[in-house]
């Protein structure tokens, strides 16, 4: 089996393909529509094609639409260092300036989400507001880790045995990365991924070093807790989100729990719904995109959410 450059992620659409510098590093973006940004920042093991459905039906709405491969993923830049939240989230605030924008609605996903929260709190006059899907507080979910070992944790095993070196690359890579595949079906509801969907995620995955830059996210969540620069982090995310915030969750998360991303509101000063979606799992946004859309579009379109 050949491997794959990033050429794979380059897939065409109705959507412009772009390169663009911002932070120490050159980002791959996917544009279509005019009008105020929305920033769409996917999650793990995943690239921007997750967004393909929003890059349709956001621009139709009356919105500019950029879906990101972050740092390390898809087409994007990946250098050997520089995968914490402050610095992924500090280059993404680099790359809305260097789109010719002063701020940006924020719409995160997974490691997006969790990079969004970073942004509210490290970056808030960029973030006009927030979205983050499938995506507890960083400072919720390392509590709900630690309080509930038959729960969240267990439920980000994951995050542990992404620990070990080297290993966890090679397993996520082997058979053309099957267990991508595997785990793409285990966090979702049923009846998705489909082949092709399934195919397209694998793929991309296998491009060269993107299995271990999409791990570094992993290890330095982990492995920063008891160091400096991770209590730094914390004490800096206790501050509150002051921008307009939508949540968004599947009920069948089984990747990250719905009670464990609902207690996130206590970091929110601002106006803020909580919205659980039936019937999927942590992909709602390609699970059930009619209905992720009514609820994004629609909060979108309130001038005063939840005031």
């Amino acid at each position: 089996m050949s491997t794959p450059d990033e050429s794979a992620a380059r897939i065409e659409g109705p959507w412009r393909h772009r390169s663009i510098h911002a932070g120490n590093g050159m980002f791959h973006v996917v544009e279509a529509g005019e009008g105020p940004l929305v920033l769409l920042l996917h999650g793990f093991p995943q690239f921007w094609w997750t967004w393909r459905r929003q890059l349709v039906t956001l621009p139709a709405a009356g919105y500019r639409v950029v879906a990101v491969d972050l740092r390390g993923y898809g087409a994007s830049d990946k250098p050997p260092r520089g995968y914490d939240l402050p610095t992924v989230a500090g280059n993404v605030a680099g790359l809305i300036r260097a789109l010719g924008e002063t701020c940006a609605i924020v719409v995160g996903h997974d490691w997006g989400g969790l990079v969004a929260w970073t942004m509210g709190v490290m970056d808030p006059k960029v973030v006009r507001r927030l979205v983050t899907v499938s995506a507890p507080h960083p400072l919720r979910l390392r509590q709900a880790m630690l309080a509930e070992p038959l729960g969240q944790l267990k439920a980000s095993g994951h995050f542990l045995g992404f620990q070990l070196p080297l290993l966890p690359e090679r397993r996520l890579t082997a058979d053309g990365a099957a267990r991508v595949g595997r785990l793409l079906e285990e966090w979702s509801g049923p009846g998705w991924p489909d082949e092709e969907t399934s195919r397209t995620y694998r793929e991309v995955f296998r491009i060269p070093t993107v299995a271990h830059c999409a791990l570094e996210y992993h290890r330095w969540f982990v492995r920063s807790q008891p160091r400096p620069d991770g209590i730094r982090y914390r004490r800096l995310m206790r501050s509150e989100i002051e921008m307009p915030t939508l949540q968004l969750h599947g009920a069948l998360d089984t990747c990250t729990l719905p009670r464990t991303a609902q207690g996130s509101s206590r970091y929110v000063a601002a106006p803020y719904r909580w919205r659980l979606i039936e019937g999927v799992g942590h992909f709602p946004h390609e699970e059930r995109p009619e209905l992720f859309d009514a609820e994004l579009l629609g909060w979108l379109d309130d001038p005063e959410p939840d005031r």
